[in-house]
Formats: C-alpha cells, sequence, structure tokens
C-alpha cells in the first residue's frame, strides 16, 4: 500500500467537498443545528408543571398547602383567567397539566384529627412526564401532612413525631439533573453518524453513477487506498464536528469535562473510523445514491438515535430490543462519552466498550476494502 496514492486520493476528495458547498454545509450547518436545538429545545427536565388548584376549604390551612405548590420549582400554579376553568375543562385545552382539588372540609377534618382527602387529577396522555408529576404532588402533600401530624402530637404533649428514616441524598456526577448533561455527550455520536449516513455512503456510488468509477480501474490505486484516501477527507470535516461538539457542549451549555480529553479524543477517533467505513462499505455494495443514502439512515442515524441509550433508557426496553442494541456500535460509544464526561473515569475501566468499537473498525475496513475490490474487478 502506497502512502503517496493514499494521500493523493484523499487531496481528491478534500477538494471535491470544497467544490461542493451542499455537502459542506450540510456537514457543518446540520451538526452545529442539532447541536443548538437538542441543548436547548430537547429537555427531560420535568419542571413548571402547569398546575391549576381549585380550593373550595378557604382556610389558612389550605393557604398554607397551596404555598408549598407555589413555592416548589417543579409547578407553576395557573393564573388569571384560566384559573377560573374547572380541573377537566383546563386540561382537555391544555392550559393545565395536574390540577389539585382541596374539598371544603380539608381544614376541619385537620383540626379533628382526621386524615382529608386532597385529589390530585393529572393528564396521563404523556404517561412518564405525568408519573413524574404526580410523584412530585405527593411529595409536597406527604410533607405537609408530616408536618401537621407532628403539631398535632406536640400539642398533646406526646413529644416530637420523628420520622423513621432520616434519607440523605447525594446525587453523583450530575447533582443538578440537568438533562443537557445526559444530552450533549451523546449527541457527538448521532452527529458522527449523520456524516456517515450522509456523506460517505454517497461517495462510490456517486462514482458510479457519473462514471467515474472507471477511471480508477485504469489507475494503480488499491483498494485499501481508495477507502482510506477517501475516509481521511471524511474523517477530518469528523473531527471538525467533534470538536464542535465538545467546545460547544463545555463552554455553551456548561457540561463538565471530568476525563481526559486524550482518551476523549481516541475513543471518538475509533468510532469515527469504523461509522465512515460503514458509510463506504454502503456506498460500495450500492450502485445508486438514493438506495445508498436510505439504507445508510436506517442502519446507521437511526440506530444511533433509537438504540444508543442517547435519549432513552436500554433499560427500559423490551429484553428483543436490548438484544439488538449490543451490535450497535453508537451504543458503546455513547457510554463511553458519557462517562468521560460525566464520571471522569478512564478508558480501561470501560475496556469491553473499546474494544468492541476498535474489532468493528477493523472488520468494517475489511469488508469495505473487500467489497471495493469485487465492484472495481
Amino acid at each position: 500500500m502506497s502512502f503517496r496514492r493514499t494521500r493523493a486520493m484523499a487531496r481528491k476528495e478534500l477538494l471535491h467537498i470544497w467544490r461542493d458547498p451542499l455537502s459542506l454545509g450540510m456537514a457543518i450547518a446540520v451538526p452545529l443545528m442539532m447541536l443548538l436545538l437538542f441543548g436547548y429545545a430537547l429537555s427531560l427536565d420535568v419542571d413548571r408543571i402547569p398546575t391549576l388548584i381549585h380550593d373550595d376549604s378557604r382556610t389558612s390551612l389550605s393557604s398554607d398547602l397551596i404555598s408549598r405548590f407555589e413555592g416548589s420549582r417543579y409547578f407553576q400554579i395557573v393564573t388569571g383567567p384560566d384559573a377560573q376553568l374547572s380541573i377537566e375543562d383546563a386540561i382537555d385545552r391544555g392550559k393545565a397539566l395536574m390540577g389539585v382539588r382541596i374539598p371544603y372540609d380539608f381544614a376541619e377534618k385537620l383540626r379533628q384529627g382526621e386524615t382529608p382527602e386532597v385529589q390530585l387529577i393529572v393528564d396521563g396522555s404523556d404517561s412518564n412526564t405525568a408519573s413524574i408529576a404526580l410523584g412530585y404532588g405527593r411529595s409536597v402533600v406527604n410533607t405537609f401532612s408530616l408536618e401537621r401530624r407532628s403539631e398535632a402530637v406536640a400539642r398533646r404533649g406526646a413529644g416530637e413525631l420523628t420520622p423513621v428514616l432520616d434519607p440523605r441524598i447525594r446525587v453523583w456526577y450530575n447533582p443538578e439533573l440537568r438533562s443537557r448533561n445526559y444530552i450533549v455527550p451523546g449527541l457527538i455520536a448521532v452527529i458522527l453518524m449523520i456524516i456517515a449516513a450522509l456523506l460517505t455512503s454517497l461517495t462510490i456510488s456517486r462514482e458510479y453513477e457519473l462514471g467515474s468509477l472507471e477511471l480508477l480501474l485504469s489507475t494503480p490505486v488499491r483498494p485499501p487506498e481508495i477507502v482510506l484516501g477517501k475516509m481521511t477527507a471524511y474523517f477530518l470535516l469528523g473531527a471538525f464536528d467533534a470538536l464542535v461538539c465538545v467546545l460547544v457542549g463545555v463552554f455553551v451549555f456548561g457540561v463538565p469535562l471530568r476525563g481526559s480529553v486524550f482518551e476523549l479524543a481516541l475513543v471518538t477517533a475509533i468510532f469515527m473510523f469504523g461509522s465512515l467505513c460503514w458509510g463506504l462499505l454502503i456506498s460500495a455494495a450500492m450502485r445508486s445514491q438514493l438506495l445508498a443514502y436510505q439504507v445508510g439512515i436506517l442502519s446507521s442515524f437511526l440506530p444511533a438515535f433509537l438504540l444508543s441509550g442517547f435519549v432513552y433508557s436500554i433499560e427500559n426496553m423490551p429484553a428483543i430490543v436490548r438484544a439488538i442494541t449490543h451490535i450497535v456500535p453508537a451504543r458503546y460509544f455513547v457510554a463511553l462519552s458519557k462517562g468521560i464526561f460525566l464520571k471522569g473515569v478512564s478508558i480501561w475501566e470501560l475496556w469491553p466498550d473499546v474494544l468492541f468499537l476498535l474489532l468493528y473498525a477493523l472488520l468494517v475496513f475489511a469488508g469495505a476494502t473487500r467489497q471495493l475490490h469485487r465492484k472495481l474487478a
């Protein structure tokens, strides 16, 4: 294999990218746009839940309970004309996600030592958000109930009511529970898969459609040199996109980078090599750019988005789908990037993931070279 021929092929591909502003703009603008949209628009945080409260008691005790909801950052009390709607109408019209109804005998039952009922009505059309909102609401009501019970016990002279357990909660790696810290590191895998699906999957199939593939037959360039040359151009483009993702994630979104920058660059390079070779394998196997593009989207971008743990937790997927995720390389890179970013772990602690990515890259490179050799032959 000649380094000179490989460099010439890489230069040719770089010139082609430079002279194609649409592909260059797509490779730079689309990942940056996705990063900004996902970083700002996509949020898994459930807070400021629109909540409508109907207080039929209208006492100091019910006002105290309402103030607990108003003082929590997880609830946003509906005010103005919308506050005059019934809870059912407010939920149906999308004005509220949760409703709280305090009964008229709320204060009287509390003073008599009885247990009043507080009704929580939640819009269950989004089951995940509804369950979280219901948990927040229960927590507010239970805390209020425990305080009132403690006061009642103290008034009887029975001493202070203390809980059986005193939980001390400590959240590691993401103390503020910000969804951006969870999303941005995994977004690098999706963006690199876009480069593989949208650009490299079209390179060889495009030359086949244009008839320039025959020119390669008359040159001494070998299939490994073609694969490495073409891949080098898009590798540089992908490295630029990965660098932009890291810089924007750290300095714009404030995602902590606790691990080694060198190790992050190493695993990114391995994953990017395998992804680009996969795009070239698809491009070498297909004779149509449209077909290569469709196969690239189905086999790279969609699995990276849906089956990598980037947004959707793999543990909550059905057993069959969980088994399929083990052959998705983005799954291992997402685990590595989040581990390096948030936990500061070394790649030696996650060596099985690194080994899988390395083996995947070598196998796909060999497959792309063999497929190209068959096509040129």
